[in-house]
């Protein structure tokens, strides 16, 4: 059976079937496969201000450990969303940007920072509207 739905922002048709929706579960599994964890998208959004240092990449992150940070700038690069510059400077410099690649995530990005943001205040009211702790939720 078929499923017709509307898209909003083109005010087309969109049929669910069962093709459309193994093509929409393996295109979901494939982003989630390249931007899995948690640190990826915030890294992405960090970078999206400029080229930035090692060190000021992890400030910016707050609790990642460099060698998590390591790990995630590696799997980036060789997904061709970040390239690392070496500059011949005594001491050497480092940064790390974003690639034009990386701007096919902007709207990704944007819609899933707004829903976030969202998300946190309705849980966050209903929390406490039924008087539970918000430790957990508040960072």
């Amino acid at each position: 059976m078929d499923i017709v739905a509307m898209d909003t922002e083109t005010q087309s048709e969109i049929v669910h079937d069962k093709q459309s929706c193994t093509a929409g579960v393996t295109g979901i599994r494939d982003a989630l496969y390249v931007l899995n964890g948690k640190w990826k998208l915030p890294l992405i959004f960090s970078l999206s201000g400029g080229p930035m240092r090692f060190k000021d990449i992890q400030r910016s992150l707050g609790d990642i450990t460099p060698k998590i940070l390591t790990k995630e700038l590696k799997e980036l690069e060789l997904n061709e969303f970040v390239v690392r510059n070496v500059f011949s400077t005594t001491p050497v410099t480092i940064t790390y940007q974003l690639t034009p690649y990386s701007q096919s995530l902007d709207r990704v990005l944007l819609e899933l920072k707004d829903w976030g943001i969202k998300h946190r205040q309705r849980i966050v009211a209903s929390r406490k509207s039924r008087g539970i702790k918000l430790s957990k939720l508040t960072h």
